[in-house]
């Protein structure tokens, strides 16, 4: 079903022919593998697991566990290793995060414009005349300083002779040159496409080499596709992707977005047919919203797919209702205190709140539900009015919003009536520490200390997913539920409800909850084994606590012993 990798010295198979013979129970299954000496999440007094055909057939005692043991099955000794449920990751963009494809250029480590400029130019070393250079990683306020030369005219000085374009760390906007400008056909007069924004000098018009939101994402689709080696490129990242993901224990993953019009569909697919999957993946096919509708509606049908025999499930879209706050595009109910776009005080809508519904309807039409980004609080409250409108005509459909960082008070009690999944990233430090400061300057000390109500959410019974976003948060899932356990009533206090959130909630808002997110006979064996009881641990033990093995289907897919 998917690539077997080597087993570590970890694993000793007994050799029970001619060791002593094994007479198992004539009602017993007949195991594959046998995990024992472990302590196993949600059965204290439990110490093997036995695996068939890629399912748990039994969680008990060793004692027992020999009934489901033959001369074929392959007896593995955990010493002691603490075996949770693998982990649900519902929004991970693992197909574009360990790319080498929008990596010739990282900028995440310089601090300020100065160390932009000396990475960019160590960068032009490697370029060859006409080709494009594809970056990541700068910060959008280090570039609309007031600085005495533009974004563009600094790209155009160490890039005369290459299309170039930078990723802003958000993936909100795009820091580009002339030249890629020219590539896509834009400039001062061009019309601004839906959730898109282009940024210029108050002052003289000119363009600044800022593209925010659908702006920029349109451009970074014409340089993907101008990659050299495209297909052999983009087969190559989703391995190293999915390698990050087994490493941290992650055999689900809910699709960031899947950018359909770059090939990668077509990747998924081939990785699927080698066997090379590690991880299954519920892949969310990107609304493009300046795009026709109809025609990005018969191509979801063509690919809908929902057997669950397969690793690939193909279900749900991705749609965006909202851009960001620190770029002034997440669309808010109030006006921004300040923003890059004053001309759009209340921020941009990728799809407009008049349409939602309608996309939503269409979508269900085909068997469709929706994953759909809204950050501002107008954001939240349109797709939720959606919803509410789709619930009203009787679809049954799965749901799921994320991010949720601006929620209204009146909006908080609707998304448990609203069998709306409501998806938190919580990998990164300042979460951790409750410092939203950073979105004052923008929408004011009050709305900013109201950010990212978790725990409000939670406490109404809606079912709250966290997930890593990837690779805009760590990876780690133990991250996030460290902090989440961290932050206490502003989080998930418990520790139980925090590893739900990460293993069986998600795989309930991916409809998969069937198949995986707990450790019970009949569903598949996807198992990471930790070295220690994170129930039993601290937030500070639980973030640095190792993966020691990852098995998907009952196949070791990460060893940390053969690293």
């Amino acid at each position: 079903m998917k690539n077997k990798q080597s087993k570590s010295l970890l694993i000793k198979s007994m050799a029970l022919t001619g060791l002593f013979t094994i007479s198992a129970c004539a009602n017993e299954e007949l195991a594959d593998t046998l995990l024992t000496n472990t302590n196993i999440y949600g059965h204290n007094n439990a110490t093997s697991l036995a695996i068939k055909d890629g399912k748990i057939v039994y969680i008990g005692d060793e004692q027992n566990a020999m009934n489901h043991v033959s001369n074929k099955t392959q007896v593995i000794d955990l010493k002691g290793g603490y075996l949770l449920p693998g982990f649900v990751d519902n929004h991970n963009h693992v197909f574009e995060a360990a790319s080498e494809i929008g990596s010739d250029c990282l900028l995440d480590e310089d601090k300020d414009i100065n160390g932009y400029i000396r990475s960019l130019r160590a960068c032009k070393e490697e370029l060859e005349e006409g080709e494009w250079l594809l970056g990541y990683g700068h910060e959008l306020s280090q570039l609309m300083q007031d600085n005495d030369t533009s974004p563009l005219a600094i790209l155009d000085e160490i890039f005369p002779n290459n299309p170039v374009i930078i990723m802003e760390q958000t993936s909100h906007s795009m820091w580009v040159n002339s030249l890629a400008l020219a590539e896509a056909g834009i400039t001062i007069h061009s019309k601004e496409p839906q959730g898109g924004k282009i940024l210029k000098d108050k002052t003289t018009g000119k363009l600044l080499g800022i593209l925010l939101d659908n702006a920029g994402d349109l451009l970074m689709e014409q340089a993907w596709k101008n990659q050299p080696n495209l297909a052999e490129a983009n087969y190559q990242g989703l391995l190293n992707g999915l390698a990050q993901a087994s490493k941290h224990g992650i055999t689900t993953i809910g699709d960031g977005r899947l950018y359909w019009k770059r090939g990668w569909l077509e990747t998924w697919l081939t990785a699927e047919k080698n066997q090379a999957l590690t991880a299954r993946v519920s892949l969310r096919p990107w609304v493009y919203p300046a795009d026709e509708a109809n025609e990005q509606l018969a191509f979801f049908k063509k690919i809908k797919s929902n057997d669950k025999q397969r690793l690939i499930q193909i279900n749900q879209v991705k749609i965006y209702s909202d851009g960001i706050i620190i770029n002034g595009t997440a669309s808010t109910l109030d006006p921004y205190d300040w923003s890059y776009t004053p001309q759009i005080p209340h921020g941009l809508e990728y799809i407009p709140a008049t349409k939602m519904a309608w996309w939503l309807s269409e979508l269900n039409k085909i068997g469709y539900g929706a994953h759909i980004h809204a950050i501002g609080d107008a954001g939240v409250r349109n797709t939720l009015n959606a919803i509410e409108t789709l619930r009203a005509q009787g679809a049954t459909t799965a749901y799921s919003m994320t991010h949720l960082e601006m929620v209204s008070a009146q909006d908080i009690k609707r998304f448990a009536p609203l069998r709306v999944d409501a998806d938190f990233q919580l990998g990164s430090d300042y979460i951790a520490e409750q410092d939203h400061d950073w979105a004052i300057p923008f929408i004011g000390k009050q709305r900013a200390h109201a950010l990212l109500p978790i725990n409000a959410i939670l406490n109404t019974g809606a079912n709250v997913t966290l997930s890593s976003d990837w690779n805009v948060n760590d990876i780690n899932p133990l991250v996030g539920i460290a902090n989440a356990v961290y932050l206490k009533n502003m989080g998930i206090a418990d520790i139980h409800q925090a590893i739900a959130a990460y293993t069986i909630n998600p795989a309930q808002a991916l409809g998969l909850d069937d198949i995986t997110g707990t450790l019970e006979v009949g569903k598949s064996a996807d198992i990471v084994m930790l070295e220690r009881d994170i129930t039993q641990s601290t937030p500070k033990q639980i973030a640095n606590t190792r993966v020691l093995m990852t098995w998907l289907e009952g196949e070791v897919v990460y060893d940390e012993q053969t690293e």
